[in-house]
């Protein structure tokens, strides 16, 4: 029922994105909640060809994650129905921070983000679970940090819609928004986060930590900031490192979600990089098709853990395209998209975006870089397609596999066609391919080479000793103990703010301390006279006539 619903209505707000980007119309309906003095509360709500098109990708992942996990979590169990609610609780948080350009609306939906991811990060209940989820919930509130911060800052503009504002470019916003975009996109420092989040189910992992929650930050600065030329070489140095911090750690990792989540790592800095170079719309386009290609790689991913009894090290897998070929076709298709291959979805995106990096006004290095992480993609790919398909089967002999024609085979197949695609015809709507560039044949060629290069040193790393290598196997998959970092961080700030609390808590303690003991000592006193009254008068009347006499 609600796989059809949700499906439905992807399908009309599609239509309505391509009809509102061909005829350049948007919609904004305000509603005057509330006006005290000159500050006024209005709620917003847009329609654009942006929010439409990132509103109907949420909604088809999510009727393919709800079909998917109908069959993956059970069909009529509890646990199945809590599911369900927290995923739609999810979508009506995502269309909160979609649909409004209102401050107070995205902290609304942005709150309800953070506190449903967290909700679906424990859904198993383990001590891994909750551990992980503590680490996604509190990483995130410091993301709520910034957005408070620029609602308060914004209260002397008379209104919290900064989409009235985008001519007045305030350095303050702009960078609380970037922090709180980097909080919810994981970018470097705050990318210990996703991997843990991996503790979540795997459809979870399939809508949440790979195509809507983690791309909220990317849309938020698209949102906010799209007629700017943001060049800013600290952040787009930030992105890049986030880029080649993921790649590096996924080529030694052997947790199967892992790999896949810091591959989204990887692709979420290069959103974030082609934002800062002034790609708005590159990165738009790069964000959409990325959505449909890692959702399938989740989805393959989970059917390979289901028949394998819930294992996740890709070292036990091997042979599954003799047992579950159609997974292990899509699952190909999937990671050819994330590496680029021409000609599927993937390919348009980042293809445009490191071509155009070459006008972007940054030196070579950016340049090359870009490339590397192009290399290092393509080498963590066929390194996971190695070891779950090609390889020899590892596990136990007694575990019966076969592809089953059901919920879960409908749903990746649906979702392995538009990774084919959804590129091109993406492209080709957007009229993107307009922008013809002319490069010599040795440079345009140079992606191709990479990729096949990447293949080659992605089969050649799997012949590598571990053990020779073993500080540098350790560091990487440590994730180059960003971790520790990251708790060294929040350590220290909690001391500070610790031994901050501290001092106002003495000054209150003894100042409410004090007066709750006069006033104590005072009540007890009347409260004996009260309590004794025959005895006080006839004292007191003794004591009176004695000084009369």
């Amino acid at each position: 029922m609600w796989f059809f619903n949700l499906l439905i209505l992807s399908m009309v707000s599609f239509y309505l994105g391509l009809y509102f980007m061909y005829t350049d119309i948007c919609f904004l309906l305000e509603y005057n909640l509330i006006g005290i003095n000159s500050l006024n509360f209005c709620y917003i709500l847009i329609f654009d060809f942006k929010s439409l098109l990132f509103v109907s990708i949420v909604l088809f992942i999510s009727s393919m994650v709800i079909l998917y996990s109908s069959f993956y979590m059970g069909y009529y169990s509890i646990s199945s129905n809590r599911f369900l609610y927290l995923v739609l609780l999810f979508i009506f948080s995502m269309f909160l921070m979609i649909m409004s350009p209102n401050l107070i609306s995205i902290l609304l939906g942005w709150d309800g983000l953070g506190l449903v991811s967290y909700c679906l990060v424990i859904y198993y209940s383990s001590l891994n679970s909750n551990l992980s989820g503590m680490i996604t919930c509190l990483t995130n509130r410091l993301g709520d940090i910034g957005i408070l911060i620029c609602i308060s800052w914004m209260m002397s503009f008379g209104g919290w819609n900064f989409i009235f504002y985008n001519f007045y470019f305030d350095m303050n916003i702009f960078i609380l928004l970037v922090i709180s975009s980097f909080t919810k996109s994981a970018q470097v420092p705050f990318s210990c986060w996703l991997p843990a989040a991996m503790a979540a189910p795997t459809p979870v992992s399939s809508l949440v930590h790979s195509s809507t929650l983690v791309t909220a930050g990317v849309y938020l600065l698209l949102r906010f900031f799209s007629n700017l030329m943001i060049y800013n070489y600290i952040f787009v140095l930030m992105g890049l490192f986030t880029m080649i911090f993921s790649s590096f750690c996924a080529n030694y990792e052997f947790d199967l979600k892992k790999i896949i989540a810091f591959s989204t790592l990887s692709q979420l800095g290069l959103m974030m990089t082609s934002i800062f170079m002034g790609f708005m719309d590159y990165s738009f386009f790069h964000l959409l098709t990325h959505a449909m290609f890692k959702s399938l790689l989740f989805l393959c991913s989970g059917i390979f853990i289901y028949y394998y009894s819930d294992n996740q090290d890709i070292r036990f897998f091997g042979g599954c395209c003799n047992f579950l070929p159609l997974t292990s076709s899509c699952f190909n298709i999937s990671n050819m998209a994330l590496c680029g291959i021409p000609f599927l979805s993937g390919f348009y995106s980042s293809d445009l975006i490191i071509e155009f990096s070459f006008f972007s006004g940054f030196n070579l290095f950016i340049v090359m870089i870009l490339y590397l992480s192009l290399g290092l993609t393509c080498c963590y790919s066929f390194r996971l397609v190695y070891y779950s398909l090609v390889s020899n089967f590892n596990f136990s002999p007694l575990n019966c596999m076969k592809d089953e024609f059901n919920f879960m085979g409908f749903s990746v197949l649906i979702m392995s066609l538009l990774s084919i695609f959804f590129g091109c015809m993406l492209n080709w709507m957007m009229n993107l391919d307009l922008n013809w560039i002319y490069f010599p044949f040795l440079i345009k060629i140079m992606t191709l080479f990479l990729v096949i290069m990447g293949l080659w040193i992605g089969f050649e790393i799997n012949s590598f000793s571990y053990l020779e290598s073993f500080n540098y196997y350790v560091f990487n998959s440590n994730m180059w103990f960003m971790m520790g970092y990251s708790l060294f961080l929040s350590k220290y700030l909690f001391n500070l703010f610790f031994n901050y609390y501290s001092i106002l808590f003495w000054g209150e303690y003894y100042s409410t301390f004090n007066s709750y003991m006069y006033m104590y000592k005072l009540s007890n006193f009347f409260q004996i006279y009260l309590n004794n009254t025959i005895k006080v008068f006839m004292i007191s009347y003794l004591l009176w006539f004695l000084f009369l006499l």
